[in-house]
């Protein structure tokens, strides 16, 4: 597979305050890949450092196998960009806004660009600061979307959606992907992630803990599972597991948790007579505090 996105120990330093350090990351061609992480984290600042628009202390950055400060204008041809905060010329237009960026690029295709803007129901004639956040937000999609880029570098970009207009941006990024496009998505809102992405990358306090599919990481959270039995249930047998805690007993009903793979749990019960068996899947969000304390997320 071909990365469009490659870091090599990629470090900011910004002094006594927190950068990022030895961040090491490949996002293959095609591919949604969520960057995870509470505010502060390091996610804005990879991105960024991405875009040449700030320079690494030290390590490297590539895209599209272009080392990002060797020739930045190459890159940005090639891709759609929504920064953290889009703020822009008050005195504009959404219209105008959206016809500056086309312009910036060559032009787009304005059929292709008003199906957008009907889309996320935005009304192009209101000038940019009579928009509300949301709406800003909008008017910030449809620039990043509409040159149809082989790259989305998207940094919060639900944030101030209402959940309708939402649904709307992840059908938009299914149909990016389709047409052989690449999503590098930054959040600290873990629905998102869980929803739309294929990997995810979580950094925590300017560093990668760890890299893999959605699905590989709800492995690190605890499952909650209930199993009835028709006599007393037999809790020491269960007990004895890896992996289990929280063993409790309610009449002919046991209750526990599961930290990694239910497998042994499953096949304990089977053995033992089990009458009926619930468990209830972890969230990417619990994954997150279970794995890294509740503490640190900040989670919407």
């Amino acid at each position: 597979m071909t990365a469009v996105i490659r870091t090599e120990k990629l470090t900011k330093s910004y002094g006594s305050h927190r950068g990022i350090v030895d961040v090491d990351l490949e996002v293959q061609k095609g591919e949604v890949f969520g960057f995870l992480g509470p505010n502060g984290a390091g996610k804005t600042t990879t991105i960024r450092t991405l875009l040449d628009l700030i320079r690494p202390t030290s390590g490297k950055a590539f895209v599209f196998d272009i080392e990002s400060s060797d020739d930045p204008a190459a890159i940005h041809r090639r891709l759609g960009y929504l920064p953290g905060e889009f703020a822009l010329y008050d005195r504009l237009t959404g219209g105008q806004t959206l016809e500056y960026f086309g312009n910036l690029r060559g032009g787009v295709d304005r059929a292709y660009q008003a199906r957008l803007v009907e889309r996320f129901d935005l009304d192009p004639s209101r000038r940019f600061r009579e928009y509300s956040k949301g709406n800003k937000q909008k008017v910030g999609l449809v620039a990043a979307l509409q040159n149809k880029p082989e790259l989305l570098l998207l940094d919060e970009p639900t944030s101030g959606l209402d959940p309708l207009v939402q649904q709307t941006f992840f059908e938009l990024l299914r149909e990016s992907v389709k047409d052989g496009g690449t999503v590098f998505l930054s959040s600290h809102i873990l629905s998102e992630v869980e929803r739309s992405c294929d990997r995810v990358a979580i950094i925590r306090e300017g560093r990668i803990a760890r890299v893999d599919r959605v699905d590989a990481l709800r492995d690190l959270a605890h499952h909650q599972v209930e199993l009835r039995f028709s006599g007393d249930p037999p809790a020491a047998e269960f007990k004895s597991l890896a992996g289990v805690s929280d063993v409790q007993v309610e009449d002919h009903t046991l209750r526990l948790r599961v930290l990694g793979p239910i497998t042994p749990v499953v096949q304990a019960a089977a053995r033992l007579g089990v009458t009926d068996f619930l468990s209830r899947e972890p969230s990417l969000e619990e994954t997150f505090l279970a794995q890294y304390g509740r503490e640190s997320a900040e989670v919407e």
